[in-house]
């Protein structure tokens, strides 16, 4: 990579820095539970060059000296990922997922992929605009900044960026036709749904202060553009959307979609919510023959909480597990793909489309392994892992939303409380890949 100093990073956006400082409790937090492991990743990244450009924008360099050291993360954080809530570090050398820790290169080049993306480039900008200068100042950051990677899916977790209750009706309005604008119809109602559900089970314990529908945080990396790279996050309990756009590429990974419950009767009606990939896995698992299972499922039972790359876990490691796409049929493979595009289906259609037919092209080196049991009303795990591809959802025990839907905390895994994700391994969450090699080739960086 193309080596070029801190005094080449990205400038800053105007008025940044008071925002920063504005926020500077919450970054001096999160210094304390960064730490650096060694120089190996970094040099995948591609050395000094790359500190640089994944650089923190909070000091408009790159900040490997402010590290701490490995167990120094205060209790009480996060969470989300391998270790649950206690697990809060993450390493400011990014590598992505991978099954060994090394990057494979060359899955992902910057091309043209025919996908419009016009309308997101125009929504951003309208939200933006209709920002107060304190809430602009707080919510965007540069593209290679550290936020990307500062999200989690729980709800006591100190964001930054400008919440929705902080916005007024135009504001909202404005918000949500950025999410119209990069969401399917599914997708949008996805995230309604999630954060409704998240309003009436809080009325429901009586706790609305901890779990609403307006405790969701806006944050715009970079500057909305046709052509130079940006992107955004939005981010709160049981919702967290990462939207990396390039010209007419788009990356829309990490996503976390969960609920607790995932049904209840709300206002006379009931609303269910990530039913999608719930009933897509169990279709899977059960077009397998006897001797296909015996492959794929590792358990018949599961824990509570199995889910090894949600938050603060972007550089898991974690070989290929279970059944191999090469050994399922025609049939079964369309059904695995089903798995998987019922998240990339959250995305517009042409996003979609670009998306699966990437993750198709490997579907012969696609591995799925699973937990749990195989009844429609069971509690299971499935991870489907390919180069390009990482999905997991995981049926959870209850939570702190359990007396919502009259279960107890410390019962087993069920289905009225999932947590799911997907992931692009091999350095391409968040874009980052394409960041690279955007940096890479273009003779104005």
């Amino acid at each position: 990579m193309t080596d070029f100093g801190p005094e080449q990073t990205e400038t800053q956006e105007p008025g940044q820095a008071t925002g920063r400082r504005a926020h500077a409790s919450r970054r001096t937090f999160m210094r304390k539970v960064f730490f650096a492991s060694g120089a190996t990743a970094v040099a995948t990244m591609g050395g000094a060059g790359a500190w640089a450009a994944l650089g923190d924008d909070a000091t408009g360099t790159s900040d490997a000296s402010a590290s701490a050291s490995p167990g120094a993360a205060p209790s009480g954080g996060p969470g989300g990922g391998a270790g649950g809530p206690g697990n809060q570090t993450i390493t400011e050398d990014f590598v992505g997922l991978t099954t060994d820790g090394k990057r494979i290169d060359d899955l992902f080049t910057i091309h043209s992929t025919g996908v419009t993306t016009a309308p997101v480039v125009a929504a951003a900008e309208a939200f933006l605009a209709g920002l107060t200068e304190d809430q602009r100042t707080s919510t965007q950051f540069t593209v290679h900044s550290t936020e990307w990677r500062l999200w989690s899916n729980v709800d006591s977790y100190d964001r930054q960026g400008v919440s929705l209750a902080e916005l007024d009706d135009t504001q909202k309005a404005l918000g949500t036709a950025l999410l119209k604008a990069a969401l399917s119809a599914d997708g949008l109602e996805t995230t309604e749904k999630i954060r409704r559900i998240n309003q009436a089970a809080g009325e429901a314990i009586g706790n609305t202060n901890s779990f609403n529908e307006d405790a969701y945080y806006w944050t715009v990396m970079g500057t909305p553009s046709a052509t130079e790279p940006w992107g955004f996050q939005f981010d709160g309990h049981h919702l967290v959307i990462n939207y990396f756009v390039l010209g007419d590429q788009v990356v829309m990974s990490p996503c976390f979609w969960g609920s607790e419950p995932t049904s209840m009767e709300i206002d006379g009606e009931t609303v269910t919510v990530c039913h999608e990939e719930v009933a897509a896995s169990l279709a899977f698992i059960n077009s397998l023959t006897a001797a296909q299972q015996k492959v794929v499922i590792a358990s018949s039972t599961k824990s509570n909480e199995s889910m090894k790359a949600g938050a603060f876990s972007d550089n898991t490691v974690q070989a290929y597990e279970g059944l191999r796409g090469d050994k399922l049929t025609a049939t079964q493979k369309k059904k695995l793909l089903a798995v998987v595009e019922a998240f990339a289906g959250r995305a517009k259609a042409d996003v979609a489309r670009a998306g699966m037919a990437e993750i198709s092209r490997h579907i012969a080196d696609t591995y799925v392994t699973w937990a749990g049991g195989v009844a429609d009303d069971s509690a299971f795990y499935i991870r489907v892992h390919s180069p390009v591809v990482w999905v997991e959802v995981d049926c959870q025990g209850p939570g702190p939303l359990a007396g919502a839907y009259g279960a107890t905390q410390g019962d087993g895994p069920t289905q009225l409380h999932v947590h799911s994700i997907i992931r692009t391994p091999n350095g391409n969450d968040y874009g980052k890949e394409l960041l690279r090699q955007h940096y890479l080739t273009s003779p104005h960086h």
